[in-house]
C-alpha cells in the first residue's frame, strides 16, 4: 500500500511538473494555436499551415529565436524577401510562428501563419525556450467565420477550397512598430446638386400670341 501511495505521488509531481510554465500547442485538425500557462490555458487564435506538398511538420519543438522584424532568405523562391514579422523561430530548416495572412484552409510554405492581433499577443507573452506541441492532420479546409481580432478581413470564393475569409494583407504591415500600409482612399463623390439656371418669364403682347384654329374661323 506504500508502494502504491510514493508512485502515486511521484505520478502526480510529475503531471504537476509537466503542466508548469509556459507551452504552445498547435492543431493542425483546427487551423488553431492556444498559449498555455501553468496547465491553464490563456488565449488562442486562428493560423494557417503549411498547404499540401508542403506541410508543417508534427511533433515536440521549442522556440529558438524571437525577431521582431523578420526577412524570409528563402520565400519567394530563390531568393527570399518575404515578411515574417513576430517571428518565433522553431527549426534550423525554416520552419517558424510568424503574422501573416490566414484564410481558412493551409496555405503557407510550412510555417505556422498568426493572425493579426494573436500574433502579436504570441510574440510578446511566449519567451525562447517555450515547449511547442504540434499535432493533428491538416484539413482541406475548416468551417469559421470572419475573424475575430483583425481590424478588416479579405473575402473571396474559390472554385476549389471554398469561400475563405482572412486577414487583409494591405493591414497585416501597419500591425509592425514604426510601419504603415500605404492605401489610398477612394475619392468621396459630391452628393450636392447642381443649380438649373432661371430665367425671367416674358410677357408676350397681344400680336405674339399664338392664333388657336377658332380664333382664324372667328377673323
Amino acid at each position: 500500500m506504500r508502494k502504491i501511495l510514493v508512485i502515486t505521488a511521484m505520478l502526480f509531481a510529475a503531471l504537476q511538473t509537466a503542466q508548469a510554465g509556459k507551452k504552445i500547442v498547435v492543431d493542425l485538425s483546427e487551423q488553431e494555436a492556444y498559449a498555455y500557462e501553468d496547465g491553464r490555458l490563456l488565449f488562442h487564435g486562428w493560423i494557417s499551415t503549411g498547404k499540401p506538398g508542403r506541410r508543417t511538420p508534427t511533433g515536440r519543438f521549442r522556440v529558438l529565436e524571437k525577431e521582431l522584424r523578420h526577412v524570409s532568405s528563402k520565400y519567394p523562391e530563390p531568393h527570399g524577401g518575404a515578411r515574417m514579422d513576430y517571428m518565433l523561430r522553431l527549426t534550423d530548416y525554416g520552419v517558424a510562428m510568424h503574422l501573416g495572412y490566414v484564410p481558412n484552409y493551409p496555405a503557407s510554405h510550412g510555417c505556422i501563419r498568426m493572425e493579426n492581433g494573436f500574433a502579436q499577443k504570441m510574440y510578446n507573452w511566449a519567451s525562447v525556450g517555450t515547449p511547442v506541441i504540434i499535432r493533428g492532420y491538416p484539413p482541406r479546409h475548416v468551417d469559421r467565420p470572419i475573424s475575430r481580432n483583425a481590424p478588416r478581413v479579405a473575402r473571396r470564393s474559390s472554385s476549389s477550397h471554398g469561400g475563405f475569409v482572412g486577414n487583409d494583407p494591405l493591414r497585416l504591415l501597419s500591425s509592425v512598430p514604426g510601419k504603415s500600409a500605404s492605401v489610398k482612399k477612394p475619392a468621396k463623390k459630391s452628393l450636392t446638386r447642381k443649380k438649373r439656371k432661371r430665367y425671367p418669364a416674358q410677357k408676350m403682347t397681344e400680336n405674339e400670341k399664338p392664333v388657336t384654329p377658332l380664333g382664324m374661323l372667328k377673323g
